[in-house]
């Protein structure tokens, strides 16, 4: 049940995850946040089991900040999906990790840009991309109105209609939405209207 959104506008990228913790038909918490910083430059957002989804995106958390400290530079955004990829890959041979993700970042030359990954290890960079039964919602409006070089206003508007379409269609709605932004200041977390569900 969860949903996972990213989208890149211009100088910026935006991911979304719902808050909501289910186990069989419980619901075990509403203020999960499943999109983790992975350094000043980099979010990941991470659905699928919760002790996978917690354990694996940690891990790559840990890992990278260990990169960062023995070589003195932070993986770029690129490289940083590479890694992650690579790591999901490994890890489906041995122990498999039931874990979709949307990474995305900033970097100076390249600027914003999001890597779209499966628990297959499968990746590919995209402008907007998603997880979860959100996303049979949110892809189709976001194929329909994305559009390059959105500005930041125009890109939590889209959102906004994303969370909306998303408690309207499906069948189990009121989902309330964490949204996070990375762009040439860092990342933080954007504060929406109440009576948005976020």
């Amino acid at each position: 049940m969860d949903h996972l959104i990213g989208i890149v506008g211009d100088g910026y990228a935006l991911v979304a995850a719902d808050r909501k913790v289910a186990h069989s038909i419980i619901a075990v918490k509403h203020d999960e946040d499943k999109i983790l910083p992975l350094d000043q430059s980099k979010l990941l957002g991470c659905v699928g089991e919760l002790g996978d989804t917690k354990n694996f995106s940690e891990f790559i958390q840990k890992n990278m900040a260990l990169y960062a400290l023995r070589n003195g530079t932070e993986l770029s955004t690129h490289a940083a999906a590479h890694f992650i990829r690579g790591e999901i890959a490994h890890a489906l041979r041995s122990s498999p990790k039931l874990c979709n993700m949307v990474l995305v970042g900033y970097d100076k030359d390249e600027g914003p840009s999001l890597f779209h990954m499966d628990y297959l290890g499968g990746m590919h960079k995209m402008n907007f991309g998603g997880h979860g039964y959100g996303s049979f919602f949110a892809v189709s409006l976001l194929d329909r109105l994305w559009r390059p070089n959105m500005s930041l206003e125009e890109g939590i508007e889209l959102m906004k209609k994303v969370f909306a379409e998303i408690n309207t269609r499906f069948l189990v709605g009121g989902s309330t939405f964490t949204l996070k932004i990375v762009d040439k200041d860092g990342t933080r977390t954007i504060n929406l209207d109440d009576n948005m569900t976020a």
